[in-house]
């Protein structure tokens, strides 16, 4: 029994090792964001004691009862002095499931709350759910916007055709939630819906993403726009797309829209993920675009390509070559953007709004042929030359 006793000792103390390791800024910065050295969240995050069976009757050779594959793709916010994620956690079954984790600066010593989020089902029970978008409304709730994922019944003779629906839940303090009814489109499929944080001519307004399939969006697809009169029973009848998919860019099979917006004095600051094709499989980057301060669902600022792309280690995976965010937390005018890599692990970036706001409103949009490509980098060089002259 002793020997048992401090082998289960060794396994936590081994976590709070990997708990406790402190972060630190990556060696090099764009000037408009900066990575940080270690992934904030990883499997071996997740509580010794969700995995492990820790009595020796019942499990002698002290295995990993109930594995854990993944924990990535987090929404986030800041409630009094902590930084939260709902943190998607992936079993080895295949199974995902949501999970808090704080932190008392945003960039490490992330630990999950003593056991998962416990989130109620609809009269049609999800198979999985994944990917919370977390919205602190001016209605005064925080809302959960989520995939919710069925077998698709029109087609029992293919195992693996799913459905992919908007759930919703609102919650005060991200412990005790009410499931509210999935939302209704009348645009097939949806995935990446996202609550903007205010009212727009007193309804509540959504950026969705139509799609045909499961997977494909099919012909159409882009970031959309709709208004619901409520989010107890909330419907968008009629959706517009505020951000498209496009030929050769980074976007081009099909794009969608990140955490909520970030509201400046300028306009709302987005964050999106943009997927292209390539011989090696689709590739996730995650894009900016600015909107107009008071109609939100004009862009106003499209800067060219990616912000963020997988490096290094963070193209390897269970899905590889991949980013991927639903949450960013703005705190002071310090913006902490969480990002997974590969639908594997979690990382941060830092940034300020100042910093994003001049990212957006100065770099050149995207021309779409080569040569206007060229033409935007020749200005860029002659306004250098100058500078280069002097030094």
């Amino acid at each position: 029994m002793t020997q048992y006793l401090d082998n289960v000792r060794a396994l936590i103390a081994q976590q709070n090792t990997l708990l406790e390791q402190r972060n630190q800024p990556a060696a090099a910065g764009n000037g408009i964001y900066q990575r940080w050295q270690n992934p904030v969240i990883t499997r071996h995050h997740i509580p010794v004691d969700w995995r492990y069976d820790l009595n020796e009757s019942s499990n002698p050779f002290l295995m990993e009862r109930q594995g854990i594959n993944a924990a990535f793709n987090s929404g986030a916010i800041k409630l009094g002095d902590k930084y939260l994620l709902a943190v998607r956690v992936e079993g080895v079954d295949r199974k995902s499931f949501f999970a808090i984790a704080e932190s008392d600066n945003g960039v490490d010593s992330f630990r999950f709350w003593d056991k998962p989020v416990v989130m109620p089902e609809t009269e049609n029970p999800d198979t999985n759910v994944y990917d919370m978008r977390l919205t602190q409304h001016q209605d005064g709730w925080i809302y959960g916007l989520f995939c919710t994922e069925r077998k698709d019944l029109k087609q029992p003779g293919d195992i693996s055709a799913a459905e992919a629906q908007c759930g919703i839940a609102r919650t005060k303090d991200l412990k005790t939630w009410e499931r509210l009814p999935d939302l209704i489109t009348h645009s097939g499929q949806q995935r990446n819906v996202v609550l903007h944080p205010e009212f727009v001519d007193g309804k509540y307004a959504l950026y969705t993403r139509p799609q045909d399939g499961f997977i494909s969006v099919g012909s159409g697809g882009g970031i959309g726009w709709g208004l619901t009169e409520s989010m107890e029973n909330a419907e968008v009848l009629s959706e517009t797309l505020v951000d498209t998919k496009v030929y050769h860019t980074i976007k081009e099979v099909k794009n969608g829209q990140g955490p909520a917006p970030i509201k400046t004095d300028k306009g709302w600051l987005h964050l999106a993920h943009g997927v292209r094709n390539t011989a090696a499989g689709l590739r996730y980057v995650l894009y900016m675009f600015m909107t107009d301060l008071h109609c939100p669902w004009q862009v106003t600022h499209r800067p060219a390509g990616h912000l963020i792309a997988p490096e290094g280690s963070e193209r390897l995976g269970d899905v590889s070559n991949v980013v991927f965010s639903n949450g960013w937390i703005q705190d002071q005018g310090k913006v902490y953007l969480y990002y997974a890599s590969s639908d594997t692990r979690l990382h941060v970036a830092t940034s300020t709004v100042e910093q994003l706001l001049d990212y957006c409103m100065n770099t050149p949009e995207d021309g779409l042929r080569s040569a206007t490509s060229v033409q935007a980098r020749i200005e860029l060089i002659e306004r250098n030359a100058a500078v280069l002259r002097d030094l």
